[in-house]
């Protein structure tokens, strides 16, 4: 995370599922987030694939490699958001392959979903290579799902960050609005968040999430609540995957 002063307010968890702990397995989520300006926020989720056994080292690779690459990252006309978010989708997929050479493995071992999100006030960027979604909402609270959760031919098959076209299918938009709120999350939550099929905000869902995240006064509180929530059987008897929920709120 960044000393630096922010007009944004974020609360972010990762917390293994019910499944994973039955079969004491880590929590192959991951996530990361960084301040680049007073106004400016960076996010990468990653959900690791459950068959993979290093998926949780591929998850932490991705984010970690995400967030660096864009607090590095200049971005100008020349250079546009596409070209950004996909040249950091690049070096993530790279570094997981570098990490699967370190660890004298197969690549599959570390497959793994990422998101990326470039929030600012005024515009939000994102690219997402496999499921989970990312949901911004405007002052008036108007919900907008800015990506979709890639689904593969079967049940919970989805694209993953090591595949072969991974980035050049990967879904990329730029979102023009007043953002004043951010939800990004693993698919875990996608049930619960999202009227599927068609990926519609689920807005009793993201509307409390959003004024607790705008409303937090102690950050370790709120994030131990964010995280009680998230084990909470509201939520646990809707899912049995590892969940990873950010938040942020813009609060000048």
């Amino acid at each position: 995370m960044a000393l630096m002063e922010s007009n944004w307010q974020i609360i972010s968890a990762s917390v293994t599922g019910k499944g994973h702990e039955k079969r004491n397995l880590p929590c192959q989520d991951a996530h990361a987030w960084d301040i680049l300006s007073p106004d400016t926020l960076v996010v990468a989720v990653a959900d690791g694939a459950g068959s993979a056994k290093l998926s949780a080292i591929g998850a932490q690779v991705a984010v970690q490699t995400a967030i660096e690459v864009l607090s590095q990252m200049t971005i100008t006309s020349e250079h546009s958001w596409e070209d950004s978010l996909r040249e950091t989708l690049t070096i993530a997929q790279q570094a997981v392959l570098d990490e699967a050479n370190c660890q004298e493995t197969e690549i599959r071992e570390l497959a793994t979903t990422l998101i990326v999100v470039v929030a600012t006030p005024q515009q939000v960027a994102v690219a997402q290579v496999g499921d989970g979604a990312a949901v911004v909402a405007t002052e008036e609270y108007n919900l907008h799902a800015l990506t979709l959760p890639e689904q593969g031919e079967y049940l919970n098959e989805t694209k993953f960050l090591i595949c072969a076209d991974a980035v050049e299918t990967a879904q990329i938009k730029i979102w023009q609005g007043s953002a004043t709120h951010l939800a990004v999350f693993s698919d875990g939550l996608q049930m619960l968040g999202l009227k599927m099929p068609d990926g519609t905000p689920h807005q009793p869902f993201f509307s409390p999430l959003f004024q607790f995240v705008a409303n937090a006064s102690d950050e370790m509180m709120a994030k131990d609540q964010l995280v009680s929530f998230l084990r909470s059987p509201r939520v646990s008897q809707r899912t049995d995957d590892d969940l990873t929920l950010v938040l942020a709120a813009f609060c000048p």
